[in-house]
């Protein structure tokens, strides 16, 4: 019964008229430029943090470390003032994605947008003119609310902006420009380390401001979404939306009942008016919760975006020298790009849930071999230098692992969360999942370097430790998404094995299913 009622409920929803057209693939791209800024900055924090007039300037005892007759390369850069500077951003992050939560449902997601762009934009132009450490903290945290703001927003946009059946390769789009700040990073690193003086430096940190600008003026030109705009009651503005995006031949009052429908019926009368986050703890959105925890939990825990903001950092401590480890950070990350471009184009032809389980055991697989590599080769002392065959094996590695979650948890993680949530509690869902991946962010980037001294080689085990329970988690609880209208979510979990307990109304646990 539950099968059947999700098959009507999409036939219902999925509107012939929503096709591809030229406006919603410039809205879409323009909506996406939002990972650039988060982008950049992942990649940029490593690369600044092995130039040596940047150490001089802020941490000098990283320097004095470095200079050490036989230095453990797993502890070289084991300072909590300079991990410091890459966490503030990400502790920023999320007090502004769960202010954001709040404020993109009043004030709709462009507006945020608009806002985090602005904001990103201050910080660079902080951090570029730093004078002191705590100058260079307050760019930080200027940077992190327009993080936090541009990753509440900006997935959330893209797969209400975009048609069902094309809305895992728009949202991939998000994953994509980040890929392309990452890799832009590492260019601008490798570019110039060599600069002499202090202007090295301070042109990596204030080229943030370039992908900035290029994030608010598309943030400036696009539309707010139709159901932001329907739910805050703009409802001509709504439909303006549609026929812009959807093309003038579409049946885009068909799609805008469609959304005034799931409006008005997802807003229970036992919810009495209760805000979006006092919802999201109800048990009928108990397994939307659960995913908004899981999902960027699990992604940050694959290791890859400490592995990303220290990459220079983490090849000199396994053996790379000077703008090798910096040359290897860039070759990591343009494997990157390359396969989230990948994922664009089969996620909504192969669905979610393979590409999770897929990636999860190629990144496990990575994680167990770089880890026999170091141990067997560098020892736990730290002190042997790798030789150039196991620096190689090392760096392949390093990039399969790369390529993985490039095609699997990296735009997926993104994707799935945006889309699962109902109207009503989706701004409060995407910002618990922002709030999650930023939380778990400062937490790593935090403790990574102290962790890597502790741990040596062993920390790549403890992270594939992590992959293996997130795959399994893919495999036993998450449903297929692929090609499902956001108006019929509700029907696949109530279909799915376990969920089908909280899912729909019927689930309260006073009120007895007729079926």
């Amino acid at each position: 019964m539950a099968g059947g009622g999700f098959a009507g409920a999409a036939t219902a929803v999925d509107y012939g008229g929503a096709k591809m057209t030229a406006s919603v693939i410039i809205t879409c791209i323009m909506a996406a430029s939002g990972g650039l800024i988060f982008g950049y900055d992942i990649g940029i924090s490593g690369g600044v943090t092995t130039m040596g007039p940047f150490l001089e300037k802020f941490f000098p005892k990283v320097l004095r470390r470095m200079a050490a007759a036989r230095p453990d390369r797993y502890c070289i850069y084991n300072s909590q003032s300079l991990t410091a500077f890459t966490s503030s951003l990400y502790i920023a992050g999320l007090v502004a994605s769960l202010v954001g939560g709040r404020l993109t449902a009043a004030v709709g997601r462009r507006a945020l947008m608009i806002s985090g762009g602005a904001l990103f934009l201050g910080g660079a132009a902080i951090n570029a003119g730093a004078a002191n450490f705590e100058m260079l903290i307050a760019g930080r945290i200027l940077l992190g609310f327009g993080v936090g703001f541009a990753n509440q927003a900006t997935p959330v946009y893209l797969s209400e902006m975009a048609p069902a059946r094309w809305r895992g390769a728009f949202n991939t789009g998000f994953q994509l420009c980040l890929g392309v700040g990452v890799l832009a990073a590492n260019l601008v690193s490798y570019a110039v380390i060599r600069v002499n003086g202090h202007w090295g430096w301070r042109l990596a940190l204030g080229l943030a401001g370039a992908p900035a600008v290029v994030f608010l003026v598309g943030a400036a030109i696009v539309s707010d979404t139709p159901s932001s705009l329907a739910a805050r009651g703009r409802i001509d503005a709504a439909r303006r939306a549609l026929r812009h995006v959807r093309g003038p031949n579409a049946d885009v009052d068909a799609e805008l009942d469609g959304i005034l429908r799931h409006l008005k019926v997802s807003r229970p009368s036992e919810d009495g008016g209760s805000s979006p986050f006092r919802q999201l703890l109800r048990r009928r959105y108990r397994h939307h919760l659960v995913m908004a925890v899981a999902i960027p939990f699990f992604q940050q825990m694959t290791g890859i975006n400490v592995i990303a903001f220290y990459a220079p950092v983490l090849f000199q401590a396994v053996g790379f020298e000077g703008s090798s480890a910096v040359l290897g950070s860039v070759i990591l990350a343009a494997i990157n790009l390359g396969s989230t471009l990948v994922s664009t184009f089969i996620v909504d032809r192969h669905g979610r849930r393979v590409l999770f389980m897929q990636g999860g055991v190629q990144m496990f697989l990575c994680q167990v071999a770089v880890t026999c590599v170091l141990g067997v080769i560098v020892g736990s002392d730290g002190g042997a230098q790798l030789p150039r065959g196991g620096a190689l094996a090392v760096l392949v590695l390093m990039c399969v692992y790369a390529a993985g979650f490039g095609w699997s948890w990296g735009p997926l993680s993104w994707l799935v969360p945006s889309e699962i949530f109902p109207v009503e509690i989706r701004s409060a869902g995407q910002a618990v999942s922002v709030a999650v991946n930023l939380a778990v962010s400062f937490a790593q980037a935090q403790a990574f370097l102290a962790a890597l001294c502790w741990m040596k080689y062993g920390v790549f085990v403890f992270y594939a430790g992590w992959i293996a329970v997130m795959t399994a988690f893919v495999a036993a609880f998450l449903p297929e998404t692929k090609g499902v209208p956001l108006e019929a979510m509700e029907g696949m979990w109530a279909a799915h094995w376990y969920w089908k307990r909280f899912a729909g109304p019927e689930s309260s646990p006073t009120v007895k299913s007729s079926a």
